[in-house]
């Protein structure tokens, strides 16, 4: 009996030993294993350039907010395809309305070339394994194009929704299984900035929700695919009140499990609402996100949950912390406590380790809060100058942040403000957040994909 327990024993922590490892080596959503940019990784590098500590960097033809989805070997990543060339400008123009466009003229406002592509690329040496065409229609929507969501793995199978609304399933050779059309299925797009919902993947569903309204009268709505098949097992509508761009919402789905019971938490249209992952069907809604029912409250950032906690952002301010296991309007009841001061996030989403609340606003201030009262405990504090719109990650005792001109400020997680570190790429158009898989950190600027690595 003794030698009979002794294997159950190494046999659980051989089990327990390996989810650690898949969850330091994948990182298989847009937010990594836990949804929320935390990471189990060690020894991520803290020092990198052009010429030091890149394992690896694979040329890519344009630009995407997408984050690289990284299982095993396969590292995924969208984009469009090159960027066509344009026709000289006419030489009738005046030599002032050149001048003009050339200062408004920044990378944003190229969308890249028509096609969409799936890249699945080599973790260990950056080769490309295959591409796949996804559609042919690509545009650019302010500071996104049609490459925005990010793919989401499970190890057997790749998912990717595009901002034209195609959503596919490969398995990892880059064979299709599926493909569905949410515009055709269930109706055009309405966002005022294009469509930009990375999908969620959770117990053999594919969650993907779209919250629209500004350009379009049709409802809001959340729909779930099975993952193997694409059929639709439920699709919810979402109601709202909210005005004019205010329905509008960029965010993903997140997961919420309390009680033995699983939840879907959706953030934008002036609500944060939690859904029956079963059925769809709403169980609980809290207002707050949009007290002045202000009409350009778009949301961007993404809820997060922590020990308890649900964590959502809107345009700046508010910022609510909820309690979790509510029904009904849980506005007041579940309200436990709101962040109003200054440099909350319009566009990166926040980040907590359960004992401290992190978030960057576009400025790239970082303001550190009591995660469980919501108190200041520091900033917020200048990292390197320039936009953020990349999401930071959590790893090790460090936040990494990285800026729109690819310049990564790593921070010191803790009771005071320390900027550990601080390091340049390529100073291209960077948007998407960082990756991170074993002691590798993985950063996408609009030319390169970059493995990076201490040596």
């Amino acid at each position: 009996m003794k030698r009979q327990s002794l294997c159950i024993v190494l046999m659980l922590a051989v089990c327990a030993t390996a989810g650690f490892v898949q969850a330091q080596e994948n990182w298989p959503h847009w937010r990594g294993p836990y949804h929320n940019g935390m990471s189990d990784a060690k020894s991520l590098p803290m020092k990198w350039s052009l010429t030091e500590n890149i394992v690896w960097k694979t040329p890519l033809p344009s630009w995407s907010a997408a984050t690289p989805i990284i299982w095993g070997d396969h590292v995924f990543i969208t984009s469009p395809s090159k960027s066509e060339p344009k026709p000289e400008p006419s030489a009738q123009k005046a030599p002032e309305q050149k001048q003009q466009q050339s200062r408004r003229r920044r990378p944003s406002l190229d969308p890249g070339g028509p096609k969409l592509f799936l890249f699945c690329i080599s973790k260990k040496n950056g080769q490309i394994l295959w591409k796949r065409e996804l559609d042919d229609k690509n545009q650019v929507h302010r500071k996104q194009n049609d490459a925005t969501p990010s793919p989401v793995t499970d190890g057997k199978h790749v998912w990717v929704v595009t901002g034209t609304g195609k959503v596919v399933a490969f398995d990892m050779d880059g064979k299709q299984i599926w493909k569905k059309d949410l515009q055709q299925d269930f109706g055009p797009f309405g966002h005022n900035w294009g469509y930009g919902s990375s999908p969620l993947l959770h117990d053999g569903s594919l969650i993907v929700e779209v919250l629209h309204g500004m350009r379009t009268d049709d409802p809001s709505y959340i729909v779930s695919f099975n993952a193997k098949t694409g059929k639709v097992q439920w699709r919810q509508e979402r109601p709202t009140d909210a005005q004019r761009e205010s329905p509008d919402a960029y965010t993903t789905p997140v997961i919420l499990k309390h009680k033995g019971k699983t939840q879907i938490v959706i953030s934008g249209g002036d609500y944060v609402t939690g859904h029956d992952f079963k059925t769809g069907k709403e169980i609980w809604r809290a207002a707050g996100l949009n007290p002045l029912k202000r009409p350009n409250y778009r949301v961007v950032p993404t809820p997060i949950i922590v020990d308890g906690l649900i964590y959502a952002p809107t345009r700046k301010k508010p910022l609510l912390a909820l309690k979790v296991g509510g029904t009904g309007d849980i506005t007041e009841s579940h309200l436990a406590w709101k962040y109003e001061g200054s440099a909350a996030p319009d566009v990166p989403s926040p980040i907590s380790d359960g004992k401290y609340f992190y978030m960057v606003d576009d400025r790239g201030l970082v303001t550190c809060l009591d995660a469980k009262k919501g108190t200041l405990i520091w900033g917020p504090e200048t990292t390197t100058e320039g936009i953020v719109s990349a999401s930071p990650i959590l790893s090790d005792g460090k936040l990494y942040i990285l800026n729109e001109k690819a310049v990564t400020s790593i921070v010191f997680v803790g009771a005071e403000f320390k900027l550990l570190a601080t390091n340049e790429l390529d100073g291209t158009y960077t948007l998407a957040s960082p990756a991170v898989s074993g002691s590798q950190l993985f950063i996408r600027t609009s030319t390169h994909l970059y493995c990076i690595e201490s040596k």
